[in-house]
């Protein structure tokens, strides 16, 4: 993507990455869905999953998008992407996870329960089940962070170019 001249293109910009990134979350948690329902040995598969997925995917990526507005990426090229980017890495896995615990005492209140009770029952008060989603969010988080850190190291183009090849020509 070009730099955004107007409010207009940058508005739209800011769409685009939101609807992206949603898409990236989606596949995950719908993956992660069907994963559990087939684990569990629903049948038929419930539908409703993959649209709380869905839903679940659009807010951690306006939650992440605003969490890279409050703290940016910073890419120190000596010490190379990873290194850079692990920390942010740790620092953005907490916005999801907090986002997951208010998403927690959210849907508590809407089945009619408290709200700070309904926090403590995320991850099934289990410290080790929460250990475990910690595990896959900074497994889902990661890939996206390193690839943004290389559109910012290398650019756009350049970092699309190495992942996808030249874009063919219109012959």
């Amino acid at each position: 993507m070009s730099k955004p001249n107007g409010f207009k293109e940058k508005v739209k910009n800011e769409a685009i990455k939101a609807f992206l990134l949603s898409l990236y979350f989606g596949a995950w948690f719908c993956a992660l869905a069907f994963l559990a329902a087939t684990s569990l040995r629903e049948r038929p598969i419930p539908l409703d999953i993959f649209g709380f997925a869905l839903i679940k995917a659009a807010l951690c990526a306006k939650f992440m998008l605003i969490g890279q507005a409050a703290y940016p990426l910073n890419i120190n090229k000596d010490h190379g992407i990873i290194p850079s980017l692990f920390r942010e890495s740790l620092v953005y896995l907490v916005i999801v996870f907090l986002l997951n615990y208010l998403e927690a005492g959210v849907e508590g209140v809407f089945h009619g329960k408290e709200f700070i009770a309904s926090l403590s029952a995320f991850g099934q008060g289990d410290p080790l089940h929460i250990l475990s989603l910690s595990i896959v969010y900074w497994l889902i988080v990661w890939p996206y962070l390193l690839f943004s850190g290389l559109k910012l190291a290398l650019g756009d183009a350049a970092t699309l170019q190495i992942l996808f090849g030249n874009p063919k020509s219109k012959a």
